[in-house]
Protein backbone atom coordinates (compact mmCIF):
# COMPACT_ATOMS: atom_id res chain seq x y z
CA UNK A 1 0.00 0.00 0.00
CA UNK A 2 1.10 3.79 -1.19
CA UNK A 3 1.14 5.31 2.04
CA UNK A 4 1.42 8.43 -0.29
CA UNK A 5 -1.95 8.37 -1.32
CA UNK A 6 -3.29 9.26 2.06
CA UNK A 7 -1.07 12.65 1.27
CA UNK A 8 -3.37 13.51 -1.26
CA UNK A 9 -6.91 15.78 -1.13
CA UNK A 10 -9.90 14.44 -2.65
CA UNK A 11 -10.30 18.16 -4.69
CA UNK A 12 -7.18 19.68 -6.07
CA UNK A 13 -6.41 22.74 -8.79
CA UNK A 14 -5.43 21.26 -12.03
CA UNK A 15 -1.57 21.24 -12.08
CA UNK A 16 -1.01 20.04 -8.91
CA UNK A 17 0.21 16.17 -8.44
CA UNK A 18 2.18 14.49 -5.76
CA UNK A 19 1.31 14.08 -2.09
CA UNK A 20 1.66 16.49 0.37
CA UNK A 21 4.37 16.59 3.00
CA UNK A 22 4.22 15.78 6.33
CA UNK A 23 6.39 17.73 8.89
CA UNK A 24 5.93 19.20 12.17
CA UNK A 25 4.99 22.79 12.07
CA UNK A 26 8.17 24.57 13.34
CA UNK A 27 9.48 24.17 9.23
CA UNK A 28 6.47 26.54 8.43
CA UNK A 29 5.94 28.83 11.08
CA UNK A 30 8.58 30.29 14.20
CA UNK A 31 7.98 32.42 17.34
CA UNK A 32 8.07 36.09 16.84
CA UNK A 33 10.06 37.59 19.63
CA UNK A 34 9.55 40.94 18.63
CA UNK A 35 7.87 43.66 21.24
CA UNK A 36 6.67 46.91 21.69
CA UNK A 37 9.73 47.85 23.66
CA UNK A 38 9.49 51.20 21.39
CA UNK A 39 5.80 52.30 22.48
CA UNK A 40 5.25 52.20 18.43
CA UNK A 41 1.66 51.00 19.05
CA UNK A 42 -0.61 51.89 22.00
CA UNK A 43 -4.10 50.98 23.36
CA UNK A 44 -5.96 51.56 19.85
CA UNK A 45 -4.06 48.85 18.59
CA UNK A 46 -4.51 46.53 20.51
CA UNK A 47 -5.65 43.41 18.72
CA UNK A 48 -8.40 40.16 19.74
CA UNK A 49 -8.77 36.97 18.18
CA UNK A 50 -12.06 35.68 17.03
CA UNK A 51 -13.21 32.27 15.92
CA UNK A 52 -15.96 33.39 13.65
CA UNK A 53 -13.86 36.90 12.35
CA UNK A 54 -10.45 36.36 12.88
CA UNK A 55 -7.96 38.99 14.42
CA UNK A 56 -10.08 42.22 14.67
CA UNK A 57 -8.97 45.48 16.86
CA UNK A 58 -9.92 44.96 20.08
CA UNK A 59 -11.44 48.42 20.20
CA UNK A 60 -13.55 47.86 17.03
CA UNK A 61 -14.69 44.43 17.70
CA UNK A 62 -15.77 44.65 21.36
CA UNK A 63 -15.69 48.38 22.32
CA UNK A 64 -13.12 49.22 24.45
CA UNK A 65 -9.73 48.05 24.91
CA UNK A 66 -8.89 45.65 28.21
CA UNK A 67 -5.20 46.73 27.90
CA UNK A 68 -3.10 46.67 31.19
CA UNK A 69 -1.32 50.30 32.19
CA UNK A 70 1.67 49.45 29.71
CA UNK A 71 1.70 47.77 26.38
CA UNK A 72 5.80 47.68 26.44
CA UNK A 73 5.84 43.89 26.63
CA UNK A 74 2.98 43.07 24.10
CA UNK A 75 3.89 41.28 21.24
CA UNK A 76 4.38 42.90 17.63
CA UNK A 77 1.49 41.42 15.13
CA UNK A 78 2.25 42.48 11.68
CA UNK A 79 0.26 41.65 8.54
CA UNK A 80 0.89 37.98 7.98
CA UNK A 81 1.82 37.10 11.49
CA UNK A 82 0.32 33.93 12.93
CA UNK A 83 -1.19 34.06 16.08
CA UNK A 84 -2.38 31.32 18.66
CA UNK A 85 -4.65 31.88 21.41
CA UNK A 86 -4.27 30.16 24.96
CA UNK A 87 -7.18 30.20 26.02
CA UNK A 88 -9.99 27.49 25.28
CA UNK A 89 -13.32 28.51 23.03
CA UNK A 90 -16.78 26.56 23.23
CA UNK A 91 -15.94 24.35 19.87
CA UNK A 92 -12.07 24.76 20.37
CA UNK A 93 -10.85 23.48 24.12
CA UNK A 94 -7.40 23.75 22.85
CA UNK A 95 -7.52 27.22 21.60
CA UNK A 96 -7.24 28.63 17.92
CA UNK A 97 -4.86 29.84 15.02
CA UNK A 98 -5.60 32.51 13.01
CA UNK A 99 -3.39 34.80 10.89
CA UNK A 100 -3.74 38.75 11.06
CA UNK A 101 -4.72 39.73 6.98
CA UNK A 102 -5.51 43.37 8.72
CA UNK A 103 -3.29 46.19 10.29
CA UNK A 104 -0.31 45.35 12.01
CA UNK A 105 -0.95 45.90 15.91
CA UNK A 106 0.04 44.30 19.52
CA UNK A 107 -1.51 41.40 21.52
CA UNK A 108 -0.88 40.73 25.03
CA UNK A 109 1.34 37.72 26.09
CA UNK A 110 -1.21 35.23 26.55
CA UNK A 111 -0.75 35.00 22.70
CA UNK A 112 1.60 33.25 21.14
CA UNK A 113 2.84 35.49 17.52
CA UNK A 114 5.00 33.47 15.40
CA UNK A 115 6.09 34.69 11.83
CA UNK A 116 5.91 32.11 8.51
CA UNK A 117 8.80 30.86 6.93
CA UNK A 118 10.10 31.33 3.34
CA UNK A 119 8.26 28.24 2.18
CA UNK A 120 5.01 29.04 4.00
CA UNK A 121 1.72 31.08 2.98
CA UNK A 122 0.55 32.83 6.19
CA UNK A 123 -2.80 32.58 4.73
CA UNK A 124 -2.76 28.90 4.38
CA UNK A 125 -1.80 28.43 7.50
CA UNK A 126 -4.71 29.77 8.48
CA UNK A 127 -7.19 27.91 5.74
CA UNK A 128 -5.46 24.76 7.38
CA UNK A 129 -6.59 25.24 11.30
CA UNK A 130 -9.95 26.31 10.19
CA UNK A 131 -11.22 23.53 10.56
CA UNK A 132 -12.29 22.91 14.07
CA UNK A 133 -11.22 18.81 13.87
CA UNK A 134 -7.91 19.72 12.22
CA UNK A 135 -6.96 22.66 15.35
CA UNK A 136 -8.20 20.42 17.52
CA UNK A 137 -6.60 17.42 16.48
CA UNK A 138 -3.39 19.11 16.50
CA UNK A 139 -3.12 21.05 19.65
CA UNK A 140 -4.53 18.40 22.12
CA UNK A 141 -1.37 16.20 22.36
CA UNK A 142 1.00 19.38 22.87
CA UNK A 143 -1.63 21.28 25.34
CA UNK A 144 -2.03 20.92 28.90
CA UNK A 145 -4.86 22.46 30.92
CA UNK A 146 -4.17 24.15 34.35
CA UNK A 147 -6.54 23.85 37.20
CA UNK A 148 -7.64 27.71 35.41
CA UNK A 149 -8.62 25.88 32.24
CA UNK A 150 -5.17 28.08 30.92
CA UNK A 151 -3.13 26.18 28.44
CA UNK A 152 0.38 24.96 29.61
CA UNK A 153 2.43 24.98 26.64
CA UNK A 154 5.17 27.08 25.40
CA UNK A 155 5.16 29.09 21.92
CA UNK A 156 7.87 27.29 20.74
CA UNK A 157 6.41 23.87 22.05
CA UNK A 158 2.83 24.50 20.25
CA UNK A 159 4.83 23.98 16.90
CA UNK A 160 5.96 20.72 17.76
CA UNK A 161 2.78 18.70 16.43
CA UNK A 162 2.79 17.48 12.72
CA UNK A 163 1.17 18.68 10.10
CA UNK A 164 1.07 18.40 5.93
CA UNK A 165 1.31 20.87 3.52
CA UNK A 166 1.80 21.17 0.40
CA UNK A 167 4.52 23.20 -1.50
CA UNK A 168 4.54 27.24 -1.30
CA UNK A 169 2.42 27.74 -4.79
CA UNK A 170 -0.42 25.12 -4.37
CA UNK A 171 -0.98 26.88 -0.44
CA UNK A 172 -1.32 30.35 -2.49
CA UNK A 173 -3.66 29.13 -5.03
CA UNK A 174 -6.23 27.70 -2.07
CA UNK A 175 -5.74 30.40 -0.14
CA UNK A 176 -6.70 32.70 -2.88
CA UNK A 177 -9.81 30.32 -3.04
CA UNK A 178 -11.21 30.70 0.29
CA UNK A 179 -10.29 34.44 0.67
CA UNK A 180 -12.76 34.60 -2.58
CA UNK A 181 -15.40 32.50 -0.52
CA UNK A 182 -15.41 34.05 2.63
CA UNK A 183 -15.22 37.37 0.69
CA UNK A 184 -18.58 36.33 -0.50
CA UNK A 185 -19.47 34.52 2.76
CA UNK A 186 -19.22 38.38 4.27
CA UNK A 187 -20.90 39.99 1.22
CA UNK A 188 -23.87 37.34 2.05
CA UNK A 189 -24.08 38.51 5.53
CA UNK A 190 -23.95 42.43 5.26
CA UNK A 191 -26.88 42.14 2.96
CA UNK A 192 -28.58 39.86 5.81
CA UNK A 193 -27.81 42.33 8.49
CA UNK A 194 -28.73 45.00 6.87
CA UNK A 195 -32.29 43.62 5.55
CA UNK A 196 -32.41 42.66 9.35
CA UNK A 197 -31.30 46.06 10.32
CA UNK A 198 -33.77 47.44 7.94
CA UNK A 199 -36.88 45.05 9.29
CA UNK A 200 -36.09 46.67 12.67
CA UNK A 201 -36.32 50.28 12.04
CA UNK A 202 -39.51 49.84 9.92
CA UNK A 203 -41.38 48.06 12.67
CA UNK A 204 -40.42 50.77 14.83
CA UNK A 205 -41.58 53.64 12.71
CA UNK A 206 -44.86 51.82 10.64
CA UNK A 207 -46.37 51.49 14.37
CA UNK A 208 -47.20 54.24 16.93
CA UNK A 209 -44.55 55.27 19.41
CA UNK A 210 -45.99 55.24 23.49
CA UNK A 211 -48.43 57.13 23.58
CA UNK A 212 -49.60 58.11 20.10
CA UNK A 213 -52.08 56.56 18.07
CA UNK A 214 -50.38 57.15 14.40
CA UNK A 215 -47.61 56.09 12.95
CA UNK A 216 -44.46 57.46 11.63
CA UNK A 217 -44.06 55.88 8.39
CA UNK A 218 -47.71 55.01 6.30
CA UNK A 219 -48.82 53.81 3.59
CA UNK A 220 -50.97 56.09 1.08
CA UNK A 221 -54.74 56.47 1.35
CA UNK A 222 -54.58 55.99 5.46
CA UNK A 223 -55.46 58.39 7.57
CA UNK A 224 -57.48 57.26 10.54
CA UNK A 225 -55.94 56.95 14.04
CA UNK A 226 -55.16 53.41 15.47
CA UNK A 227 -57.29 51.46 17.90
CA UNK A 228 -56.17 50.17 21.39
CA UNK A 229 -57.11 46.79 22.39
CA UNK A 230 -56.00 43.65 24.48
CA UNK A 231 -54.21 40.73 22.33
CA UNK A 232 -56.97 38.62 24.06
CA UNK A 233 -59.45 40.34 22.14
CA UNK A 234 -57.72 40.07 18.40
CA UNK A 235 -56.06 36.81 18.75
CA UNK A 236 -57.71 33.39 20.56
CA UNK A 237 -54.23 31.64 22.52
CA UNK A 238 -54.37 28.47 22.64
CA UNK A 239 -51.80 25.90 24.50
CA UNK A 240 -49.89 22.99 23.02
CA UNK A 241 -50.53 19.39 24.07
CA UNK A 242 -48.04 16.58 24.30
CA UNK A 243 -47.48 14.82 21.49
CA UNK A 244 -45.63 11.23 22.60
CA UNK A 245 -49.52 9.86 22.35
CA UNK A 246 -49.76 9.89 18.66
CA UNK A 247 -48.41 8.08 16.21
CA UNK A 248 -45.61 9.13 13.15
CA UNK A 249 -46.95 11.27 10.36
CA UNK A 250 -46.82 14.28 8.21
CA UNK A 251 -47.96 16.55 10.50
CA UNK A 252 -44.98 19.21 12.04
CA UNK A 253 -44.53 19.39 15.41
CA UNK A 254 -43.22 22.26 17.08
CA UNK A 255 -41.69 23.28 20.53
CA UNK A 256 -39.53 26.03 21.29
CA UNK A 257 -36.59 25.01 19.54
CA UNK A 258 -38.29 24.91 16.19
CA UNK A 259 -39.60 21.78 14.32
CA UNK A 260 -39.14 18.51 16.07
CA UNK A 261 -40.67 15.48 14.31
CA UNK A 262 -44.13 14.86 12.17
CA UNK A 263 -47.39 12.98 13.72
CA UNK A 264 -50.65 11.78 11.75
CA UNK A 265 -53.19 13.64 13.44
CA UNK A 266 -53.79 17.59 13.83
CA UNK A 267 -57.20 17.44 15.68
CA UNK A 268 -57.97 21.49 15.67
CA UNK A 269 -54.34 22.87 14.67
CA UNK A 270 -56.18 23.52 11.04
CA UNK A 271 -55.79 27.71 11.31
CA UNK A 272 -52.07 29.31 10.82
CA UNK A 273 -51.31 31.06 13.78
CA UNK A 274 -48.27 32.50 15.57
CA UNK A 275 -46.39 30.67 18.10
CA UNK A 276 -44.43 31.28 20.77
CA UNK A 277 -42.94 29.55 23.73
CA UNK A 278 -44.38 29.44 27.23
CA UNK A 279 -41.51 28.52 28.90
CA UNK A 280 -37.88 28.71 27.90
CA UNK A 281 -37.13 30.55 24.49
CA UNK A 282 -40.11 33.38 25.33
CA UNK A 283 -38.90 35.93 22.80
CA UNK A 284 -38.56 34.44 19.63
CA UNK A 285 -42.28 34.11 17.96
CA UNK A 286 -42.86 32.92 14.30
CA UNK A 287 -45.29 31.61 12.17
CA UNK A 288 -47.11 28.34 11.93
CA UNK A 289 -48.48 27.18 8.81
CA UNK A 290 -51.71 24.87 9.32
CA UNK A 291 -51.80 22.07 9.46
CA UNK A 292 -49.63 21.60 12.87
CA UNK A 293 -49.13 20.34 16.28
CA UNK A 294 -47.48 22.42 19.38
CA UNK A 295 -45.76 20.61 22.48
CA UNK A 296 -46.97 21.92 25.74
CA UNK A 297 -44.10 24.38 26.48
CA UNK A 298 -45.84 26.64 23.35
CA UNK A 299 -48.59 28.97 23.27
CA UNK A 300 -50.18 29.38 19.30
CA UNK A 301 -52.12 32.55 19.04
CA UNK A 302 -55.05 32.76 16.25
CA UNK A 303 -56.06 36.06 14.89
CA UNK A 304 -59.53 36.70 15.73
CA UNK A 305 -62.47 39.34 14.76
CA UNK A 306 -61.23 39.89 10.89
CA UNK A 307 -57.30 40.65 11.98
CA UNK A 308 -54.50 39.66 9.62
CA UNK A 309 -52.21 36.93 10.79
CA UNK A 310 -49.17 38.61 9.13
CA UNK A 311 -49.85 42.12 10.64
CA UNK A 312 -50.42 40.58 14.18
CA UNK A 313 -47.13 39.03 13.58
CA UNK A 314 -45.76 41.58 12.95
CA UNK A 315 -47.33 43.29 16.67
CA UNK A 316 -45.92 39.69 18.33
CA UNK A 317 -42.29 41.11 17.09
CA UNK A 318 -42.60 44.47 18.45
CA UNK A 319 -43.30 43.01 21.79
CA UNK A 320 -40.45 43.07 24.47
CA UNK A 321 -41.55 39.45 25.92
CA UNK A 322 -38.47 39.39 28.48
CA UNK A 323 -40.60 42.21 30.26
CA UNK A 324 -43.58 39.94 30.73
CA UNK A 325 -41.46 36.87 32.14
CA UNK A 326 -43.07 35.72 35.47
CA UNK A 327 -41.10 33.58 36.42
CA UNK A 328 -37.47 33.99 38.69
CA UNK A 329 -35.77 30.74 36.98
CA UNK A 330 -36.47 29.41 33.67
CA UNK A 331 -38.42 32.03 31.65
CA UNK A 332 -42.09 31.29 31.44
CA UNK A 333 -45.34 33.21 29.83
CA UNK A 334 -49.01 33.00 31.09
CA UNK A 335 -51.86 33.21 28.77
CA UNK A 336 -53.14 36.25 31.14
CA UNK A 337 -50.01 37.59 30.55
CA UNK A 338 -50.43 37.52 26.83
CA UNK A 339 -54.31 38.51 26.55
CA UNK A 340 -53.50 41.50 28.90
CA UNK A 341 -50.78 43.19 26.60
CA UNK A 342 -52.34 46.39 24.75
CA UNK A 343 -51.26 47.03 21.49
CA UNK A 344 -52.78 49.26 18.56
CA UNK A 345 -53.92 48.45 15.35
CA UNK A 346 -55.43 49.88 12.63
CA UNK A 347 -58.56 48.55 10.49
CA UNK A 348 -57.85 45.39 8.29
CA UNK A 349 -57.46 47.06 5.29
CA UNK A 350 -54.32 48.77 6.61
CA UNK A 351 -53.27 45.43 8.47
CA UNK A 352 -53.39 43.24 5.08
CA UNK A 353 -50.91 46.17 3.69
CA UNK A 354 -48.29 46.32 6.11
CA UNK A 355 -48.63 42.28 7.04
CA UNK A 356 -47.52 41.60 3.61
CA UNK A 357 -45.28 44.20 3.28
CA UNK A 358 -43.27 43.32 6.01
CA UNK A 359 -44.02 39.09 4.70
CA UNK A 360 -42.16 40.49 1.70
CA UNK A 361 -39.05 41.68 3.61
CA UNK A 362 -38.90 38.03 5.76
CA UNK A 363 -39.28 36.34 2.16
CA UNK A 364 -35.79 37.93 1.43
CA UNK A 365 -33.99 37.73 4.59
CA UNK A 366 -35.27 33.87 4.66
CA UNK A 367 -33.39 33.66 1.09
CA UNK A 368 -30.38 35.27 2.04
CA UNK A 369 -29.77 33.32 5.55
CA UNK A 370 -30.54 30.09 3.25
CA UNK A 371 -27.86 31.32 0.64
CA UNK A 372 -25.38 32.15 3.63
CA UNK A 373 -25.97 28.97 5.22
CA UNK A 374 -25.79 27.33 2.31
CA UNK A 375 -22.12 28.78 1.63
CA UNK A 376 -20.84 28.09 5.02
CA UNK A 377 -22.03 24.67 4.73
CA UNK A 378 -19.89 24.53 1.25
CA UNK A 379 -16.71 26.14 2.79
CA UNK A 380 -16.92 23.68 5.96
CA UNK A 381 -17.27 20.50 3.08
CA UNK A 382 -14.55 21.99 1.09
CA UNK A 383 -12.12 22.60 4.16
CA UNK A 384 -12.63 18.91 4.82
CA UNK A 385 -11.69 17.74 0.91
CA UNK A 386 -9.70 20.36 0.22
CA UNK A 387 -7.11 19.48 2.72
CA UNK A 388 -4.79 16.34 3.87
Amino acid sequence: MDKNKDNVPKIRFPGFEGPWEQRKLNECIETSNEKNSDDVYNKDDVLSVSGEFGIVNQIEFLGRSFAGVSVSNYGVVNTGSIVYTKSPLKRNPFGIIKTNKGKSGIVSTLYAVYKPKENTNPNFVQCYFESDYRVNNYLKPLVNKGAKNDMKVSDDNALLGLIIFPFYEEQTKISVFFETLDNLITLHQRKLNHLQDMKKGLLQKMFPKNGENFPELRFPGFTDPWEQRKLGKIVDVRSGRDYKHLSEGKIPVYGTGGYMLSVNEALSYKEDAIGIGRKGTIDKPYILRAPFWTVDTLFYAVPENNNDLNFIYDIFQNVNWKQKDESTGVPSLSKTAINDIKVLIPNYKEQKQIGNFFKNIDYFITLHQRKLEHLQQQKKGLLQQMFV
